[in-house]
């Protein structure tokens, strides 16, 4: 089987195809392309990840008349034009969607030279490729129920979750004492982590909240700064550090981040579509801070999910602060059956088998 993905531009597009990917080549022996942009992250992930990347032209879709309308309708023509010498030459059974601009013109060469579509939606709320995408394509696999309804052909659409959850249960299955030799696997763990660039709101309210937190709770708190706001965080809770030694670790990023989740007890992070999938999966309770600055205020959509499922508490960015912020998490390391409820719910949401799922949706289009 030979499966084509499309998709990049930001992490959220690029992970959950990469995860899915790895699936087919595993499991059905699939030959795996990704065509992607020369700007988008895509162009360092897929090929670190051992993938073949082919690029066209494509940029983001103005949505008022200006040159650069005009300079868009040129690229996204001459981007289905090399899709489709991309696609007579690699010869897909199917071509994967999974969003950004560049999925627009690979899919509807797929549809213009007949072969068999599906697209993934991450998010809640699906963007506008995805929503215009799904017209032309033959499946849409979500990851969050209730998304159905924004699409026009709801028929369409199938929940399968995303596959980044797949990845998650098998790399925390691999877990054990040597990989995080310096926690203590009597004390509950209260993990923050801001994205993999950081988030400056989170940090600022959750480097403030760490004295008050390792105060009243017998936790130990695994804090991951972003790169760039590593050095600073570190100097500023260097007391804290000295004071609770062995009880605060401070990195700058985490290379496995699921098996660190599995060993969570209470995890305060954004709400991007691969960190809920993974979070859920492994059924970990969240505090959720989601960010404002991104497509359609998708984030908070997504948090509101888990929130009303009694798996997360949500906190909007505008309402954060340090007394508040500090204050909540007592409250709920300081009550196990909270908690427990928590992760139970968050459990139910949890979709481990996604790629499974996908892979599924698939097979029945190729048969």
């Amino acid at each position: 089987m030979r499966v084509l993905f499309a998709g990049g531009g930001t992490g959220g597009h690029v992970y959950p195809a990469l995860a899915l990917a790895r699936y087919l080549r595993e499991q059905k022996k699939a030959e795996i392309l990704f065509i992607g942009t020369e700007r988008g992250m895509e162009k360092q992930i897929v090929p670190a990840a051992g993938f073949t990347l082919e690029v066209i032209p494509v940029i983001g879709l103005e949505r008022r008349l200006s040159l650069r309308l005009a300079q868009t309708a040129y690229l996204a023509a001459k981007g289905v034009v090399q899709a489709r010498k991309i696609l007579n030459t690699f010869r897909p059974d199917v071509v994967v969607g999974t969003g950004g601009y560049v999925a627009g013109p690979v899919v509807l060469a797929a549809k213009l030279s007949r072969i068999p579509t599906v697209i993934h939606e991450q998010n809640a709320i699906p963007g506008l490729t995805n929503i215009w995408l799904s017209r032309l394509a033959n499946r849409v696999c979500l990851s969050l129920e209730g998304s159905e309804k924004y699409f026009p052909r709801p028929e369409k659409t199938i929940l399968t979750g995303n596959p980044r959850a797949t990845e998650a249960v098998l790399a925390a299955a691999d877990f054990s004492a040597a990989l995080e030799p310096h926690l203590d696997r009597d004390r509950p763990v209260l993990l923050c982590v801001g994205g993999s660039h950081g988030a400056a709101k989170v940090n600022e309210a959750f480097s403030g909240s760490l004295e008050l937190i390792l105060t009243a709770c017998d936790v130990q708190i695994v804090y991951i700064t972003g790169p760039q706001y590593y050095e600073r965080i570190k100097k500023q809770t260097e007391s804290q550090s000295k004071r609770f030694a062995g009880r605060l670790h401070i990195l700058p990023y985490h290379r496995q981040l699921p098996r660190l989740l599995a060993r969570t007890d209470l995890v305060v992070s954004r709400a991007g579509a691969t960190t809920l999938a993974e979070i859920t999966a492994l059924g970990v309770p969240a505090v959720l801070i989601p960010s404002p600055n991104v497509t359609n205020n998708h984030q908070e959509y997504n948090a509101q999910i888990l929130a009303e499922k009694g798996a997360a508490l949500l906190i909007r960015e505008q309402n954060l602060s340090v007394a508040g912020l500090a204050t909540r998490l007592v409250e709920l390391l300081t009550n196990q059956r909270q908690l427990h409820k928590m992760a139970e719910a968050s459990k139910a949401l949890g979709i481990p088998d996604a790629a499974a799922k996908m892979t599924g949706v698939i097979c029945e289009l190729v048969r």
